[in-house]
């Protein structure tokens, strides 16, 4: 895994770096520096909104006793996509775009779901009743936490 972050972290800005340079030299210098200055406002706003609008959300799951499971998925790809905004370079920014954007994020939110679903198996969750803890085996009233 440290290896692939390793990859991950110096192939990416290699890649983001020299597709700016090509970018420059196909529009020139202070067009690509616009590009980069304005979707990084964008971004930010964008990011604000969505965030604002998120967290609503997740209030408001809370206010009506539900769990809020897809605003906190939302929340975290939110927050991924605010830090791809914030590195500079093209291919980050549309990352960051689509996961900052509604509809499409809609889409990502269902197969992380899927995913996280498929990489946890129930049998592993231990469902305690706070109604009725002593129903369960691991009930142990004289143990302090």
């Amino acid at each position: 895994m440290f290896f692939k972050l390793l990859i991950l972290f110096i192939l990416v800005p290699i890649a983001e770096l020299a597709l700016l340079i090509e970018i420059g030299k196909a529009i020139g210098t202070w067009p690509t520096i616009a590009i980069i200055v304005v979707t990084g406002i964008i971004g930010s706003y964008l990011l604000k909104w969505q965030g604002v609008s998120t967290w609503r959300k997740f209030h408001q799951n809370l206010s009506r006793g539900g769990f809020p499971g897809d605003t906190i998925v939302e929340g975290v790809l939110i927050l991924i996509g605010g830090a791809f905004l914030l590195t500079p370079g093209v291919v980050t920014d549309a990352l960051g775009f689509i996961l900052l954007i509604p509809p499409s994020r809609a889409v990502i939110v269902k197969a992380v779901k899927a995913y996280l679903k498929r990489k946890f198996d129930y049998e592993d969750l231990i469902v305690i009743n706070p109604d009725e803890p002593e129903q369960n085996e691991f009930y142990d009233p004289g143990k302090r936490i």
